[in-house]
């Protein structure tokens, strides 16, 4: 059977299977037999052949995008001759191309003797802004030869007419309400996680958003109000709190944004989101690649008395009073140019911070990667031209406070700060680009890297990262077809683009499913890097990470830059002596439920960055504070450590990086021998004393401080989903700690020990409660299952040899055969340990689940309601979370324990230790000019 009728067979089971339209086209050879059928004027199938051609191949650098730009450029030159497709119309579908082929064949074209098509090849070339060093090497030389169409195209680049003749924004945008839900809204509402294999297929994905009525509404709305876009709102709550996921942004645009172009399906973008308390950080980052707005509505505010002080409830929460409806089918005004929101001519909201003018560009470019991407063709323009860059885009927001030393990050971002003007030191609230020393992809959402790469015609990893690794965490508990699928594609795709990939495409090496973010802490080896990782928990103990979506991903993959605004600090510090029956989980939670009543319950850390003064605690640890500030909102956290334990830290990074090494896992440019070399230079630094661990300055300003009180922690700490509060706005918030007591004898259904919270520590926790209590009893039984899935496969070669695995393996009913892979997600558990392959496994909910209805006690980060354990019908699931030792013994109990219980279990265990830093971790701050690192 050809191609084509083995795509048609396809299309007809997508129709009548899941009423799809046909999938959108990537292969070269497909689309080949296609070309043929189209040159063919009698062909039978000539006529959807020519549909298929025109508006339904993938652009950029696929391979089926190389066979269409070849085709074009023939028809343009007169060597093919489609009644349908003029010349003129060949250069639109090139103009729509966004690069890589496309580009190639418009510069053969532009660059030609031939005037006839010289001259609308390089109209096409002056509106294109993905172009990489091969095409501007080439046009450089050209122009340098001489040629008079390559000095038009640079003096247009120059003045980035491909930005400045595109039309301004709309003064105003007519808009429709459309409540998503009530309270903080999770990407998995948009984008669930066990949906995770379909993101790649747009418009599949697409059906998952939400709920199929909410569609449907959607939809209505749509039609009843033309000329307005629907509005998706999260009623007082937080849009897009979780996740990073650009999946989750790509649904909202499908069903409310507008199409990119006529000629890619399923592509769209611009939409429009907000929520009572605003967009999360991560998210927005992702509405900002799409061009679309994010707003901060302010339409609930705490009530106060006659006094002005805030009126509490009796749980001592602040009452919340409604500013104004934004009920779905309220049809309101957003004025761009007075930056408000008006319902009719009432003035609602200030929303300036939705339209900053780097916000307004975006917007206008059609989204953040356009902006970046021209950006540079300008500036290598200007610079080929011997000229100065055209001040055409919005400056770079640079704040300097003279007198004001600088936080972490603020440390951190001055130096990898990028073609910056001022020669001092830069604050909170500069809005520059900076370089990005490492960079992570995940597995579920790789493959929509990929395809962002090859949107943006990128070929080969930028060579200023440091560093760049795929993960095969997300899919590792169940090798199903799906995964088999998808994966061995991401990594082949990974490998040749210059990544350090989990799996080996050869088969080679043996596959690595270890946590990612496990892996990302480890290869950063240098305290002051910038980490940008495809998962909202990228959030390393070692430099500043942040989570992002799979395009922020894929740029700085291909650029090795990010733009964004330096954020402000919280300071936080501890105080006081961690009693020795307390797990630092626990200080974790506190931390969180101490800051709360600190500030009235006020999240400070949203938006920002928490500093962590953690000094002697080392990066595996205190990455269990880090990886959990995902949850506390904040934008990213940085750890204050002393000289010594970062060097600690940063050996323990280079035998693990050396461990990849000897497996096989080196590529051919030889970035793990790269990364052991700058470690070692890196200790080099701190041990001379040259340049010590990072440290704040003592002048350094901060949003707030917060100072933990260890004394008062003497309970584990819960974090709580509190599924059956009645106001729905505060159920999965992460918000709610509680202690032990609280539970007084709940069953526990199921305990999981896992996901990136959990180290090697953590681990050897387990062997010594299952030693303590087979002393105790003779043996060790469960009540209820207990799941462990440790992060790292390094942490199960290290038990191993230190013995602790086999007291493991002794009490487990089931453990992972990396031989023979589960190929089904369990859906029933015994009351059994297992014991399985290093990874996610419950804490993502694409694979493995609790049974539905369950409360799950959980090690995980995730208790958004279905993600870890659906609902019933009867019973809501509940994952609450808690302390390694805490969901052992819960598990052998099948219940919460009491604290005495609890005491006595952990009793001799050496839990994870903390003693605050006994002196101020900061530096001495000087009064001069710090230079800025300009690449």
């Amino acid at each position: 059977m050809s191609l084509y009728l083995e795509y048609i067979k396809e299309i007809e089971s997508r129709k009548k299977d899941l009423g799809l339209a046909p999938k959108p086209i990537d292969s070269a050879e497909l689309l080949s037999e296609i070309i043929e059928q189209i040159k063919d004027k009698g062909h039978e199938h000539r006529e959807d052949s020519l549909n298929f051609f025109i508006y339904n191949t993938l652009p950029g650098t696929t391979s089926a995008a190389g066979v269409k730009a070849k085709f074009l450029k023939e028809i343009i030159l007169g060597e093919e001759t489609v009644t349908e497709i003029t010349a003129e119309f060949a250069f639109e579908l090139l103009s729509h191309m966004k690069g890589g082929p496309s580009i190639e064949v418009l510069l053969d074209l532009a660059l030609s003797d031939d005037v006839a098509v010289s001259t609308p090849a390089s109209d096409v070339l002056k509106t294109q802004v993905f172009l990489y060093d091969a095409d501007t090497a080439r046009l450089e030389a050209a122009y340098k030869a001489g040629n008079n169409v390559a000095k038009e195209l640079l003096e247009s680049y120059a003045q980035a007419e491909f930005f400045t003749k595109l039309p301004n924004i709309a003064e105003t945008i007519e808009v429709v309400t459309y409540i998503a839900g009530e309270g903080d809204i999770s990407t998995d509402l948009l984008s669930p996680g066990n949906q995770a294999h379909s993101r790649a297929d747009r418009e599949l994905h697409g059906q998952c958003m939400i709920t199929p009525e909410a569609q449907q509404e959607i939809q209505a709305l749509q039609a009843k109000h033309p000329n307005a876009k629907v509005m998706l709102i999260a009623e007082k709550g937080t849009m897009g709190v979780g996740s990073s996921r650009m999946s989750g942004v790509n649904n909202v645009a499908l069903w409310a944004g507008k199409q990119a172009s006529p000629y890619v399906p399923f592509i769209n973008i611009a939409p429009v989101v907000a929520g009572t308390n605003g967009i999360s950080p991560i998210f927005l980052t992702t509405v900002d690649v799409t061009g679309g707005i994010g707003l901060d509505l302010k339409n609930w505010v705490k009530k106060v008395d006659a006094n002005g002080n805030t009126v509490n409830d009796e749980n001592g929460d602040p009452v919340l009073e409604e500013a104004y409806s934004v009920a779905t089918g309220t049809v309101l005004t957003i004025n761009t140019k007075e930056k408000k929101l008006y319902n009719g001519s009432t003035e609602l909201v200030d929303i300036a911070s939705a339209f900053t003018p780097q916000k307004v560009e975006f917007m206008k470019a059609g989204g953040s990667y356009a902006v970046t991407f021209g950006k540079k063709l300008q500036t290598f323009a200007a610079q080929a031209l011997g000229i100065e860059v055209a001040n055409v885009y919005a400056a770079s927001k640079e704040i300097s406070h003279q007198g004001q030393g600088l936080t972490a990050v603020e440390k951190i971002f001055n130096r990898n700060a990028v073609g910056v003007a001022s020669e001092t030191a830069l604050h909170a609230g500069s809005d520059v680009r900076v370089r990005v020393n490492i960079v992570g992809s995940q597995d579920t959402t790789g493959p929509m890297t990929c395809q962002e790469l090859e949107a943006m015609a990128a070929s080969t990893i930028s060579p200023l990262v440091d560093g760049a690794y795929q993960s095969g965490c997300h899919t590792a508990s169940v090798w199903d077809s799906k995964a088999k699928a998808n994966i061995p594609k991401l990594m082949s795709f990974m490998n040749k683009f210059g990544l350090i990939t989990a799996r080996d495409p050869k088969g080679q090496y043996h596959a690595m499913t270890d946590v990612i973010h496990k892996v990302l802490n480890d290869i950063t080896v240098d305290d002051r890097a910038i980490i940008i990782g495809g998962d909202s928990h990228t959030r390393m103990s070692k430099g500043v990470a942040f989570g992002a979506d799979s395009g922020t991903v894929a740029i700085a993959l291909a650029t090795g830059e990010s733009a964004m605004p330096i954020p402000e600090s919280v300071k936080v510090t501890f105080k006081g002596n961690m009693q020795a029956h307390m797990d630092f989980r626990d200080v974790v939670h506190a931390t969180q439920a101490q800051m709360l009543k600190q500030f009235g319950g006020e999240n400070v850390f949203q938006g920002r960055i928490i500093e962590v003064h953690i000094g002697t605690l080392l990066a595996d640890q205190a990455f269990t504070f880090t990886d959990w500030s995902a949850e506390m909102k904040a934008k990213a956290s940085i750890c204050i450590s002393n000289d010594e334990t970062l060097i600690k830290s940063i050996e323990l990074a280079k035998s693990r990086i050396q461990i990849m090494k000897d497996k096989g896992m080196e590529n051919e440019a030889g970035t793990l021998t790269h990364l052991i070399s700058l470690a070692d230079k890196r200790i080099e630094e701190v041990k001379s004393g040259s340049n010590p661990a990072l440290a704040p300055d003592d002048t350094a300003k901060y949003y707030a401080e917060v100072v933990v009180d260890l004394d008062i922690i003497d309970q584990p700490m819960i974090a709580d989903p509190d599924v059956n509060n009645d106001d729905a706005s505060k159920r999965y918030t992460h918000d709610v700690i509680r202690p032990v007591s609280y539970y007084d004898g709940k069953p526990v259904d199921l305990g999981f020990v896992g996901s990136c919270m959990v180290h090697k520590g953590d681990m050897q926790i387990i062997a010594q409660m299952l030693r303590n209590i087979e002393k105790q009893n003779g043996s060790v039984s469960f009540k209820a299952p207990l799941v462990v899935a440790p992060p790292t496969y390094n942490i199960v070669d290290e038990l191993k040899a230190e013995g602790d695995w086999d007291i493991l393996t002794k009490y487990s009913g089931f453990e992972f055969d990396d031989a023979k892979p589960k190929d089904a997600a369990r859906t029933k558990y015994e009351n059994i340990m297992y014991l399985e392959r290093p990874g996610c496994n419950l804490c993502m909910g694409n694979q493995e689940k609790a049974e539905p209805g369950d409360t799950v006690i959980a090690t995980s980060t995730r208790l958004f309601q279905g993600r870890v354990v659906a609902d019933t019908a009867e019973k809501k699931g509940e994952s609450l979370l808690g302390s390694t030792p805490l969901v052992v013994l819960s598990t052998v109990l099948g219940r919460f324990p009491t604290l005495e219980e609890y005491k006595s279990a952990v009793e001799g265990i050496d839990l994870t230790k903390f003693t605050p830093p006994t002196e101020a971790m900061n530096t001495k701050y000087v009064a001069q000019a710090v230079p800025i690192q300009v690449i």
